[in-house]
């Protein structure tokens, strides 16, 4: 195999190994991956400017049973503590065709949705089951990475638990009030 890995070019061997970390995703404690995602209201959510808050990205779709089921528990919980510094983002991996439905949900929620597409997350790796979801501490930093280990859905509960100790630490200083 070294060998093999010898006569390819640089670039591709780069390329390869890349792949390859990002398909075992990133590590909880590194910063998270960068995030840009045009919103189906029109907005956009971009992760650099949301420094100083708790960032949750929820990756479901409408056809996912356990996705719908925790939703209503994302929504209690993020209107419970948006004014802490919570931000939720709801990212559909549903198809384009489904839009109208997206729409739907997204109509319920109390926080921004995305479509996949319009994203830009391809940096947490393959969303490979759902529901998946990511949580990002004041610093920017992934505390939580939600493609790894076991399937984790979220009740009212388990989000106290998870983000709780987060809301409470506090705002970096580097973070000024005016940049949030």
């Amino acid at each position: 195999m070294p060998r093999l890995l010898s006569r390819l070019p640089a670039t591709l061997v780069l390329a390869l190994l890349a792949g390859a970390a990002r398909a075992h995703g990133i590590e909880a404690g590194a910063p998270a991956p960068p995030l840009q995602a045009r919103l189906l209201d029109g907005g956009r959510f971009v992760l650099a400017e949301h420094r100083g808050e708790v960032v949750v990205l929820n990756f479901w779709a409408t056809w996912c049973v356990p996705c719908r089921a925790e939703l209503p528990a994302f929504a209690d919980y993020y209107r419970r503590h948006r004014g802490e510094g919570l931000s939720v983002v709801a990212v559909s991996m549903d198809d384009p065709e489904l839009l109208t439905r997206v729409r739907e949900v997204a109509a319920t929620l109390p926080f921004p949705t995305a479509m996949y597409a319009d994203a830009g997350a391809e940096a947490y790796g393959r969303i490979w089951r759902l529901p998946i979801t990511f949580v990002i501490d004041r610093r920017a930093a992934l505390r939580v990475d939600g493609g790894r280990g076991a399937a984790t859905s979220y009740d009212l509960p388990a989000l106290e638990r998870t983000l709780d100790p987060l809301l409470a630490e506090p705002v970096p200083e580097s973070v000024g009030a005016g940049s949030r």
